[in-house]
C-alpha cells in the first residue's frame, strides 16, 4: 500500500434530500487529502441530484438497487481503496484518515466503521440503545472501507441482495482469509424520527433478500441472530439501566422479525417465479 493511497467514497442515494448535504459535507471536511467523491443516484426526483452536484466529483445515475449502485461506483472509482457511505450517514472529520491507518497497521483488506443512531423520537432512541450493544463486537460490523482490487470482478456486491449485501461481503471476505479490522471511530447514522411503520417497511424490503443470502451462506441467518442475542446479553446492564427504551427495543425487534419473515416469504416466491421463467 502506498504511503497515502487515494480513497474513493461512493454514496448511493435515492430521494434523500433531508440528509444528503450533511453526508457529503462530512466527506469534504475529512482530514485525509487524497479523496474522490462519487454519488450514484437512482433517479431521484426531490432535488437530491442538485445538492449532490455541489459536493461530488461525479454524480452518476444508476440502479435499480443499492448493490448495483455500489458496484457502479466501484467500477468508476480511481482510488486504491473504496469507502461506501449511505446518504443518511455523517463521518467524523478524521474517519478516513483513521480507517486507512487502521488498514495499514493491521494489514487488513477491509475496515469496519461502527455506527450509532441519531435522530428524534422514542423509537429512534430505542434503535440507538440497540446499536450501542454492538459497538464492541467486531464480528457484527461489516466492512465499509475495502481495497478496490478485492471488490472488482466477483468480489462486488451481490445483485440479488439489498440489505444483507454487507453481511454477504463480510462472510465472503472471512471465507477467503481477507482480514477485516475495526477502526476506532463511530459514524453517525441519521435515521430521523423512526416509527414502527418505518421499521416494518424497511425490514420487509430487506427480508426479500434473505433467501438469496441464505442460499449463499448456509446457516448464516441463525448464526447472525445468535450473535445479536449474545450482544444483548453482554450489555444487559445497559439495557436494565434504561428499561423504558429497552422495552421499546424488544417490541421493535419483534416487529422486525415479522417484517423479515414476511419479506423472506415474498423473496422465496419471487425466486421461484424467476426460476420457472428461466
Amino acid at each position: 500500500m502506498s504511503s497515502t493511497p487515494e480513497v474513493t467514497v461512493v454514496v448511493p442515494t435515492r430521494n434523500n434530500i433531508r440528509t444528503i448535504a450533511a453526508c457529503l459535507a462530512s466527506v469534504r471536511q475529512q482530514t485525509y487529502d487524497r479523496l474522490e467523491l462519487i454519488v450514484v443516484d437512482n433517479h431521484s426526483d426531490d432535488g437530491t441530484v442538485g445538492v449532490a452536484a455541489e459536493y461530488a466529483d461525479r454524480v452518476i445515475t444508476a440502479g435499480p438497487e443499492r448493490s448495483a449502485q455500489r458496484n457502479r461506483g466501484v467500477q468508476e472509482a480511481h482510488g486504491e481503496w473504496v469507502l461506501w457511505l449511505d446518504s443518511d450517514m455523517v463521518l467524523p472529520p478524521s474517519s478516513v484518515e483513521i480507517a486507512v491507518r487502521t488498514a495499514h497497521e493491521e494489514d487488513a483488506v477491509g475496515v469496519a466503521l461502527p455506527e450509532r443512531t441519531i435522530g428524534a423520537g422514542y423509537w429512534t432512541a430505542c434503535r440507538a440503545l440497540e446499536r450501542s450493544c454492538y459497538l464492541d463486537d467486531p464480528w457484527l460490523h461489516n466492512p465499509r472501507l475495502v481495497r478496490r482490487d478485492f471488490l472488482t470482478g466477483d468480489g462486488g456486491f451481490h445483485l440479488e441482495m439489498s440489505g444483507p449485501e454487507d453481511a454477504d461481503l463480510r462472510m465472503r471476505m472471512h471465507a477467503q482469509g481477507a482480514r477485516i479490522a475495526l477502526a476506532p471511530i463511530i459514524v453517525d447514522h441519521d435515521e430521523g424520527r423512526l416509527t414502527l411503520t418505518d421499521v416494518m417497511r424497511k425490514r420487509y424490503y430487506y427480508g426479500r433478500s434473505i433467501p438469496a443470502f441464505a442460499a449463499q451462506h448456509d446457516g448464516a441467518v441463525g448464526e447472525q441472530g445468535r450473535a445479536v442475542l449474545g450482544s444483548y446479553v453482554r450489555h444487559r446492564g445497559n439495557l436494565l439501566r434504561d428499561p423504558g427504551h429497552a422495552a421499546g427495543m424488544v417490541v421493535m425487534r419483534g416487529m422486525e422479525v415479522v417484517g423479515y419473515t414476511l419479506g423472506a416469504r415474498r423473496g422465496r416466491r419471487d425466486r421461484a417465479a424467476r426460476a420457472a421463467v428461466s
